[in-house]
């Protein structure tokens, strides 16, 4: 096992957690003090936040010519995003869904 890996992914993964630290504390302070809701702050500010890093991979890959992994990278995020908001949310309370809308958006079967 080459622990030089091992070290460096450590080393990588603090360094992503205390950048987004700083960056969500100190956005969210200047958007504060330039009178911003706390509401539209949590919404939007916190938000971007948490999609820095993908952000970061993603122009680091279009940069490179790897245009494959920039869209992977965002496609892949969206998805586990939503289903994984959507499963904790139905682990947590039970999620109701209207027979209409499964009709129209989920037409399987209808072939």
């Amino acid at each position: 096992m080459d622990y030089g890996v091992v070290m460096l992914f450590i080393f990588g993964g603090a360094l992503l957690v205390l950048g987004a630290e700083l960056l969500v504390r100190g956005a969210s302070r200047l958007a504060a003090v330039a009178g911003i809701s706390p509401l539209v702050i949590g919404l939007t500010v916190v938000a971007f936040g948490t999609s820095a890093p993908e952000l970061a991979v993603t122009v680091g890959s279009a940069y490179a010519g790897q245009a494959d992994v920039a869209i992977g990278n965002v496609v892949g995020s969206n998805i586990f995003n939503v289903l994984f908001i959507l499963g904790i949310s139905a682990l947590i309370v039970r999620l109701v869904v209207a027979q209409q809308l499964v009709r129209l958006d989920v037409p399987v079967g209808r072939l």
